[in-house]
């Protein structure tokens, strides 16, 4: 069986084919319907969620499937201290596929270790988002008819936005993109994130400002500033308001740029900027359900092997306070050297 943990797990041509059948799929809907009849996805949600919940549930009934799982972990066992092994060795008995979100770093690979049948991480703390990402790639082939040579600004918490962190990964593939990072400071990408812009041979640019950045950009990627990210309030106060896009800053962007955005929106956009044709994020939204659609069918279909890389470090212990096994501490300590030969987490890719 093969999980979706991160999109590195497939190569550039199945994710070409996910994304074209996607969007032939939201051609011709009628003639995928039933292709799942008997079929059951479970749905693990240890996080709030409304659009990737509620898409992967349609996905799969339009799919002629069915569902079963929770939205909220103190409906299910794990508010007796049930832990994430015994949950996921359970319910992948009675699932054929199985979405997990988590609030913790890597648990979707955690889970994929123990799991009886295919895992897909649908958001794993702020690490990574892998099946948000195919939903922008598929709106973007819908509003650009191509997934290269393009600059790409994303604006934010580029620090814990899993969404901006899948979405690098999977842009890095295809020739000429170009990333204008625009953040605070506090919120810049990660390090190992630029490193494997660098190592991917692509350019990016770090600008503070959204006037700057807007003329430059074919496709914007707004994200809101994740409260539940922070520590304090007070530390979030301080860059909740930072970055808003409205109708006098869109005066400064190109006629055929393409505003993108995971939601939920708080205040990052104005609601008139809704209006302006430029703005497809609700579009973007709507092909979520067709690119899971065309994910479900494409993971049902394989009989390959997703592994874990690295090895096993006993008395080793990952520094990221946000990584599963710093409370799943049964977990075997995985470990792996990037391409500058530092040791990464192999569940969250936290360097040590």
């Amino acid at each position: 069986m093969k999980h979706l943990i991160d999109l590195d797990d497939f190569s550039i041509q199945e994710l070409d084919q996910i994304v074209h059948k996607a969007v032939e799929i939201e051609a011709h809907p009628e003639a995928y319907y039933g292709k799942l009849s008997g079929k059951i996805l479970g749905t693990l949600f240890y996080e709030p969620s409304t659009r990737t919940q509620m898409s992967f549930q349609t996905a799969m009934l339009k799919l002629g499937g069915q569902i079963i799982g929770f939205d909220n972990p103190q409906t299910s066992s794990v508010s007796k201290g049930e832990n994430l092994k015994d949950t996921v060795k359970v319910i992948s008995n009675y699932a054929d596929v199985i979405a997990i979100r988590h609030p913790s770093e890597g648990a979707a690979k955690a889970a994929s270790l123990v799991a009886e049948c295919p895992i897909i991480n649908a958001g794993d703390g702020g690490h990574l988002h892998p099946t948000q990402t195919l939903t922008d790639l598929v709106t973007l082939m819908h509003e650009k008819g191509h997934l290269d040579h393009l600059t790409i600004g994303l604006c934010g918490d580029l620090k814990f936005g899993r969404t901006v962190h899948s979405l690098i990964k999977a842009m890095i593939h295809y020739p000429g993109n170009k990333f204008i990072l625009i953040s605070t400071k506090e919120l810049t990408i990660p390090d190992y994130m630029k490193k494997i812009i660098l190592n991917s041979n692509c350019e990016y640019e770090e600008i503070s400002t959204l006037e700057e950045a807007l003329p430059k950009l074919d496709v914007l990627y707004m994200t809101r500033i994740q409260r539940e990210r922070f520590e304090s309030k007070e530390e979030y106060l301080k860059q909740k308001d930072v970055y808003r896009l409205d109708t006098q800053k869109m005066r400064l962007a190109p006629e055929d740029l393409c505003i993108l955005h995971p939601l939920p929106r708080v205040d990052e956009i104005e609601i008139a900027v809704d209006d302006d044709p430029r703005a497809v994020y609700f579009k973007q939204a709507n092909h979520g359900v067709y690119a899971r659609m065309s994910l479900i069918l494409h993971i049902l279909e394989q009989n390959t092997q997703t592994s874990i890389k690295g090895e096993i470090y006993p008395e080793k212990i990952c520094s990221n306070s946000r990584c599963i096994t710093q409370s799943e501490t049964y977990l075997k300590r995985y470990f792996y050297r990037d391409k500058d030969g530092v040791m990464c987490c192999s569940y969250c890719d936290a360097h040590e």
